[in-house]
């Protein structure tokens, strides 16, 4: 297994879910790898593929847990989604299945809400799902909309075990239109580009530090970066021998990179 040289690098893109907390509970060794982050001077964001949450909901769930990290240091799956959406089609019209943090995104990327003939529906995790909505969604595909997923994750970690996640919630539509989503979150490179370009970074100086191989390493390595898969969150070491790539490494948590940065 080769080694990074933490102090090297200049930028790090961290996942959240897995990584620096599970449910409303902080892991292990996050507060050590914030304060490390912030007194290297280094440039890092949370890039998380939950759409539901607003960069200004994240910061407070963080403060929650006794982390102070400003808002500017998060990039959601919607706010990708609503950045392809502005260059793809400025000015266009969605109907939306999601929370607070996809609808956020949208409006302020100039996307109007229709519900009778809009250019796309777009998907995200939601406490609102119904029958209802997944109808609506259904029909506007058939009558020509474009159909938007903002990641790919079949499921996500909650208290009690796993929650379906957008790929599932979205399944449905795709299967009862026979069209395919396109998704705009991790591993999507465009998603990995723009937290590159928001920390100022080359591929080269950065770090992706993340718990599912799937969405996180896979998304590091296909950009250049040097990639950290943490035991923290849904990954083993036995789960780690069904992929055909690797890590550059893989640490019990992100608490390690402060200890390896250290000498340790």
């Amino acid at each position: 297994m080769k080694e990074i040289n933490f102090n090297e690098k200049k930028g790090f893109i961290c996942d959240m879910d897995g990584v620096i907390y599970h449910g409303n509970i902080v892991l292990p060794g996050v507060a050590e790898f914030i304060n490390w982050l912030n007194k290297e001077k280094k440039e890092y964001l949370f890039l998380t593929n939950n759409s539901g949450y607003t960069p200004c909901e994240l910061k407070l769930k963080l403060a929650r847990m006794g982390l102070d990290v400003p808002e500017h240091h998060f990039y959601t799956s919607a706010l990708a989604t609503a950045a392809f959406l502005k260059e793809q089609s400025p000015g266009c019209s969605v109907y939306a299945i999601g929370e607070a943090g996809l609808l956020n995104a949208l409006y302020e990327a100039g996307c109007t809400m229709n519900d009778i003939n809009p250019d796309y529906v777009v998907v995200g995790e939601g406490k609102t799902y119904s029958l209802e909505a997944l109808t609506k969604a259904t029909n506007l595909v058939l009558g020509g909309a474009k159909l938007i997923g903002t990641n790919s994750d079949v499921t996500g970690p909650i208290e009690k075990g796993i929650a379906p996640a957008c790929r599932a919630l979205i399944a449905p539509i795709e299967m009862a239109t026979n069209t395919q989503a396109y998704f705009c979150g991790k591993p999507n490179p465009l998603m990995m580009r723009t937290g590159l370009k928001l920390l100022g970074c080359h591929s080269a100086e950065a770090v992706m530090v993340g718990d599912r191989m799937d969405t996180d390493i896979i998304s590091g390595l296909e950009t250049g970066m040097s990639t950290v898969l943490v035991l923290s969150g849904i990954s083993t070491r036995e789960t780690l021998k069904t992929f055909a790539y690797r890590p550059t490494v893989v640490l019990d948590g992100v608490g390690d990179i402060v200890r390896l940065s250290n000498g340790g």
